[in-house]
């Protein structure tokens, strides 16, 4: 894919005269892939089973994205997998034939189901053999919007990823005229273990946005004395994204910015969005130019109503938003790549065939000391830092503007030499794998998100979800769990507390029924998804017995989330939920059991 910048047009004029139509097809090679001319559109429904016995075929298959066909994972031959309608109340039996020469599996991301259900390999069943058959049966005990995928291998980056939504057992109280599923992902024709090959060797191998001479003299970019400190550490402050759009391509609905797959509306009518970010690494900022949406779930779980133009979603996240379009015109579904390295799109219109303008991909984020842990602002002029564990001395050097020496001398020594104390992330095995603590991390929960601070209009932040309806659980916790998320993005070693799930020896332990409340610190300098498996959170973001309720939540850089949760018996996974971060080995085992004498 030819870097944006490297292209000698006017982007923003050809994406006007695009818009228009009046652009001829001989410039279109140089338009980004979200801008090439489109199809009349596709206004094809998702594939839909229902029932109480369901089948559900596991194969290789073909796909093709923008005129582009490449190796996929599909269930019954369609990518993504048949949406799966079911009702609150029922039991589901979900018959899964794996038709591939490899172990697969399905977990059904964000459903409260028995642990032996809950479709783990290794962790809470086997895992179902190449060309054999496994049976999942549970009861739906809850309603919303949610998604299944592989945990097996790197299979959800082939397309082994679909959608579901539970109807509730009595009134829905999210009330609309129609509803769409939109749900979002990257595919790439690189075979993700050759991804995730050149990761180890070139962590910025797909990372064509570094900062530049010209970016430098434009005032783009960052001034030369930071560059320079962050070069210090060897961190790239513009590595926001592991894997880009120099080969990922963003899909909706399986389908490619240029299908123009279209959702359709009567102006005026009430239409529930149901947005899954199903990508494998690909954090979306999500938005509908000239519409604004109304937040009315999250993670499946109703929450009050929230207007807002744009969302941060992280991987493995779902929102569902209420728009009322009164205009008979189209609009068109951005979801743009946190790195701003490309978008997926999809068009919101009143008859097939339309279109509406897409924006220009906005200016790439780069990161910032707040990012590393290291918000220094207001501490007397020291520069800023973060304690680089693999640097000869410690990580001092990059600590430019501190007295160092000094054990008592005001803040800023106090400051360096607490962060130069281990015992500043108690429970981290330090090593290879660790090469940054956050020296001063904090809460971002009322942040919209890396890269918009200034999106110049409403961000969704976590601390506006507030849930419906009062929390089931209102108890206090009974003890506190810490966890760090830790890496080596110079080695792409990733893990939580310093240790690997293959290095760690004991599981994180919880007893049936105790609330438990677990802070996430996030040591490194990327965003983290962490999902806990078979459990809902409540997020401590000082909305009480009204705490929103998720399965997973996104960990800014440098920042730390808090949540309670009532342990619910089993062994459950607990993990990054960028694919390639748990295939590293960001993961780890909750084991819940019943307190002694007494059953679970």
């Amino acid at each position: 894919m030819r870097p944006l910048s490297a292209s000698p047009l006017d982007r923003r004029s050809l994406l006007r005269g695009a818009a228009l139509g009046g652009v001829g097809l001989g410039l279109a090679p140089w338009f980004p892939a979200w801008a090439q001319p489109v199809s009349a559109g596709i206004v094809a429904p998702l594939p839909t089973v229902s029932g109480d016995d369901i089948t559900l075929t596991v194969a290789h298959q073909m796909l093709t994205v923008d005129g582009r066909t490449s190796h996929a994972i599909g269930i019954n031959g369609t990518v993504p997998a048949p949406l799966l309608r079911l009702r609150e109340g029922q039991t589901a039996r979900l018959h899964i034939v794996n038709e591939l020469d490899e172990e697969t599996s399905l977990h059904w991301h964000g459903l409260l189901v028995p642990t032996q259900m809950d479709g783990v390999p290794g962790v809470s069943f086997p895992g179902i053999g190449p060309r054999s058959t496994f049976t999942y049966e549970f009861p739906i005990v809850q309603s919303g919007t949610y998604w299944y995928h592989s945990h097996s291998g790197l299979q959800e980056q082939l397309g082994h990823y679909g959608p579901i939504v539970i109807d509730p057992a009595g009134a829905d109280p999210i009330q609309a005229d129609r509803e769409h599923v939109i749900l979002f992902s990257d595919h790439s024709a690189m075979h993700p273990h050759a991804i995730f090959t050149k990761l180890k060797k070139q962590p910025g191998y797909f990372n064509r946005q570094p900062q530049t001479l010209a970016g430098l003299l434009r005032g783009e970019d960052q001034p030369l004395a930071d560059r320079l400190r962050w070069g210090g550490m060897r961190m790239d402050p513009t590595d926001i994204s592991d894997v880009t759009g120099a080969t990922y391509r963003y899909l909706v609905n399986g389908h490619g910015p240029r299908d123009n797959w279209t959702a359709l509306f009567r102006p005026g009518e009430r239409v529930r969005l149901r947005f899954i970010n199903a990508s494998a690494m690909t954090i979306l900022n999500v938005r509908i130019p000239g519409l604004s949406m109304t937040v009315v779930a999250a993670d499946g779980q109703p929450v009050r109503p929230i207007a807002v133009d744009e969302i941060q979603m992280t991987v493995a996240e779902t929102y569902d938003v209420i728009v009322t379009p009164a205009e008979d015109r189209a609009y068109t579904i951005v979801g743009e790549a946190i790195d701003r390295s490309g978008m997926a799109r999809a068009t919101l219109a009143p008859r097939a065939g339309m279109a509406a303008a897409v924006p220009p991909l906005r200016r790439r984020p780069v990161a910032t000391m707040k990012d590393m842990g290291m918000d220094m602002t207001g501490m007397g002029g020291a520069g800023g830092g973060v304690i680089d564990l693999s640097a000869p001395d410690g990580g001092m050097a990059g600590m430019a503007g501190m007295d160092h020496g000094a054990a008592g001398g005001g803040a800023a020594g106090a400051m360096s030499m607490k962060m130069r104390d281990p015992a500043n992330a108690p429970g981290v095995r330090l090593g290879p794998g660790v090469q940054t603590i956050a020296p001063m991390p904090v809460d971002r929960t009322g942040e919209p998100g890396q890269g918009l601070e200034d999106a110049g209009h409403k961000v969704l932040v976590y601390r506006d979800l507030v849930a419906l309806e009062r929390n089931p659980d209102g108890r206090a916790p009974g003890r506190t769990i810490e966890v760090h998320l830790t890496g080596n993005m110079e080695r792409y070693m990733w893990s939580l507390d310093g240790q690997t799930l293959s290095e760690a020896k004991d599981p994180i332990p919880m007893r049936a029924g105790e609330r438990v409340r677990v802070t996430l610190v996030n040591d490194t300098m990327m965003n983290h998804p962490i999902h806990l498996h078979g459990h809902f959170f409540e997020l401590v973001t000082g909305h009480g017995d009204h705490s929103p309720r998720k399965h997973t939540v996104n960990v800014m850089p440098g920042g730390k989330v808090s949540w309670d949760v009532t342990a619910i018996p089993g062994d459950w996974a607990f993990h990054c939920h960028f694919f390639y971060h748990m295939h590293a080995g960001m993961m780890r085992v909750v084991e819940v059991r019943p307190f002694a004498g007494v059953a679970a």
